[in-house]
């Protein structure tokens, strides 16, 4: 009989629930910075491959480390030597330190509070100096709140365009979505519940209150919620607020034939 195999031998054998066994290679690679996407709200969707980096790093850097100590205890993945805190007010100074670590050759990963990390979240900072420094930086693909809002909208998800958080100010607000009125794309934004009244209001000015929308709400969590209506509707829906957790807004781009003739009509107007 031939000798039962390692589950180090395979690296989808993840034996013993909550703590993975690592692969190997190593997954997180010694002198490189790996972003990991963590969940946007159910931990179950943490990918084996994060769960592997995440256990294999030297230095964890989040941009919550509650958040991500939640994370970590959930999977019995202990805490690192080097575990801290990279956000949007300390982002600038955290670079030194991560540098200072992938110098010493050790493997350091980075992640938000949920989702991929510099998708409307920090990390691109530190990526960026970790690249110019002639440091590796990997990837490692999963949960996004923008990817799974197109989806769940039911809106055209071949091609899109993603603005994050809009301005807080009306004018600039205004402004930034008057100039995605015109595109056949569709549009995903990021919003905060008490200003979300104020978006759809002005979404509906800009798009027209028959253009097709969703609000997605919570996703993935236990009160997930996909609002789908016209623009209009969803605008007087929402107009005094009435939601929590976290909002991504999606607005379905104007139809190919009417993008045609509006361009037409354009034409015609500057002749």
């Amino acid at each position: 009989m031939g000798q039962r195999p390692s589950p180090h031998d395979d690296p989808l054998a993840f034996p013993g629930v909550p703590g993975p066994v690592a692969p190997t290679p190593r997954a997180a690679q010694r002198g490189r910075l790996t972003l990991v996407a963590t969940p946007i709200g159910n931990l179950q969707d943490l990918t084996l491959r994060a769960l592997a980096v995440l256990r294999e790093a030297d230095a964890i850097a989040c941009e919550d480390t509650r958040r991500t100590l939640k994370v970590l205890a959930h999977y019995g993945i202990p805490r690192p030597g080097a575990f801290f805190s990279c956000h949007e007010h300390n982002e600038r100074a955290v670079v030194g330190r991560v540098l200072g670590l992938l110098g010493r050759d050790l493997a350091v990963a980075l992640c938000t509070d949920a989702g991929t990390p510099l998708l409307s979240d920090p990390g691109y900072l530190v990526a960026r100096e970790a690249r110019s420094a002639g440091f590796p930086v990997e990837v490692v693909p999963g949960p996004s709140a923008v990817t799974a809002a197109l989806l769940a909208s039911g809106l055209p998800a071949h091609a899109f365009t993603f603005r994050g958080f809009p301005p807080r100010k009306p004018g600039p607000r205004r402004r930034m979505l008057a100039a995605q009125a015109g595109s056949d794309t569709t549009l995903v934004l990021f919003e905060a519940p008490g200003r979300l009244g104020s978006l759809l209001a002005d979404a509906a000015v800009a798009f027209g209150p028959e253009r097709e929308a969703a609000v997605c709400v919570e996703l993935t969590k236990r009160f997930e919620a996909v609002d789908r209506a016209p623009l209009g509707e969803l605008a007087a829906r929402y107009a005094d607020g009435g939601v929590r957790g976290e909002v991504t807004v999606v607005i379905a781009g104007i139809g190919r034939e009417q993008a045609r003739e509006e361009r037409r009509s354009g034409r015609r107007q500057e002749a």
